[in-house]
């Protein structure tokens, strides 16, 4: 894989891993939003500018990764 500087060892926990297309909703109290594991982009439920109300998460919603990102990475992470 090219250099990339949005690369950070994210293989040991995101390669293989079952991304799905979902809208970003607060799971829990106090956690108001979620950054992209590849760019830091924000997700949050709100209509601001550079803001994502949806993304690429995995099953459990602990990691996003925003569509820029997801094609970037797609084939070289396996979803």
């Amino acid at each position: 894989m090219p250099s990339d500087g949005r690369l950070a060892n994210q293989e040991q926990y995101l390669k293989g891993k079952r991304l799905t297309l979902k809208k970003w909703t607060q799971l829990r109290p106090g956690w108001d939003h979620d950054h992209c594991e590849f760019c830091s982009a924000k997700f949050m439920a709100v209509d601001a500018p550079d803001i994502f109300r949806q993304g690429y998460a995995t099953d459990d919603e602990y990691h996003w990764v925003c569509k820029r990102c997801f094609d970037d990475f797609k084939h070289a992470f396996g979803w």
